[in-house]
């Protein structure tokens, strides 16, 4: 079911012990005379990215139990957040990588001294098979981004922040990967302001859960291969496919290149460094745009660009 708003409020109260408000900044290079634009900055968080939100308010709802150690499949962002959350909370973590990573998200990972476990292929899928056996233990939690219930909550954090700064937000752009982000999002932003329009972003290489929205079912995809490793997902969950159809009034997709096009704008014209994954929302609004008269809001999810897309993206010039 659709976050209760009490809950996140209790998720915000909680989060304000460990994380900053993030900041909203006015898109001057983006804002027109008949919309304004903002930059929601999730990299100010702790880890580089938004995910600090739900690892941290997850792992403190569940600590409850006889927790002896907190688990995660990821492709690095949500497995930075679970280690910094255990780290905070005191738990051992292990956190299980696809083949060959994100080497800046991993470093993140070690640097909090969670244990690494690298398997399977270049996707998620057989690092999540590996984590879900391995949570057959006793006192092992597998905080599982995609579908732990409790973690949407805090990405939905998010929108009370965006409407305390910008209360006249009316669109707001969400990067969609396992879609915790756009469903904690959606159903806190929609609660806050129903007329709210949320505009799901998806890479074109990475296109399952757009496929599943259009459809109204769960389409998995054979291949997500996207520089775009925070959007790599291939196989949609159907409580998920649910909720997104029911929250998230459009989703477009975006190319490679429109993503790397977006990281160079953020860096050039507004100053803020951006993942594939991270830049997805601006690229969407440039290829799209707003209607006339909307106050836009675009999150900027994540700054851990590894070196070989910011090589691709800047050239020598960076």
């Amino acid at each position: 079911m659709p976050i209760e708003l009490g809950t996140v409020q209790e998720a915000k109260a909680l989060l304000r012990r460990y994380l900053p408000v993030t900041r909203l900044l006015p898109a001057s290079s983006l804002t027109t005379s008949d919309c304004n634009v903002y930059l929601k900055i999730e990299s100010d968080l702790p880890t580089g990215s938004f995910k600090p939100r739900g690892a941290l308010w997850a792992l403190s709802v569940n600590l409850a139990r006889s927790l002896k150690e907190v688990i995660a499949s990821s492709t690095g962002n949500h497995g930075a957040a679970v280690a910094y959350a255990a780290k905070k909370m005191g738990v051992a973590c292990t956190i299980f990588l696809p083949a060959n990573p994100n080497a800046t998200k991993r470093a993140k990972i070690a640097a909090l001294g969670a244990n690494i476990i690298e398997c399977g292929g270049a996707d998620l899928a057989s690092a999540f098979m590996a984590a879900r056996e391995y949570a057959k233990q006793d006192g092992v939690y597998f905080l599982n981004d995609a579908t732990d219930a409790d973690l949407p909550a805090g990405p939905a954090t998010i929108a009370c922040e965006i409407f305390e700064q910008a209360p006249a937000t009316d669109t707001i752009y969400v990067p969609m990967g396992d879609t915790a982000l756009i469903r904690g999002v959606a159903a806190a932003a929609k609660q806050i302001a129903s007329g709210v329009r949320v505009v799901g972003v998806q890479a074109e290489r990475a296109p399952s859960y757009f496929l599943s929205w259009r459809e109204g079912r769960a389409v998995p995809t054979e291949t997500c291969e996207t520089i775009a490793d925070g959007l790599a997902t291939r196989t949609p969950e159907e409580e998920n496919v649910a909720e997104i159809c029911k929250l998230v009034d459009e989703v477009v997709l975006v190319s490679e290149e429109e993503m790397l096009s977006a990281i160079r704008h953020l860096k050039e014209k507004e100053g803020v460094d951006a993942e594939p994954a991270g830049a997805a929302a601006t690229a969407a609004f440039r290829k799209t745009k707003a209607e006339p008269g909307r106050a836009v809001v675009l999150l900027m999810t994540g700054a851990n660009i590894s070196s070989e897309v910011r090589r691709t993206a800047f050239g020598d010039n960076e």
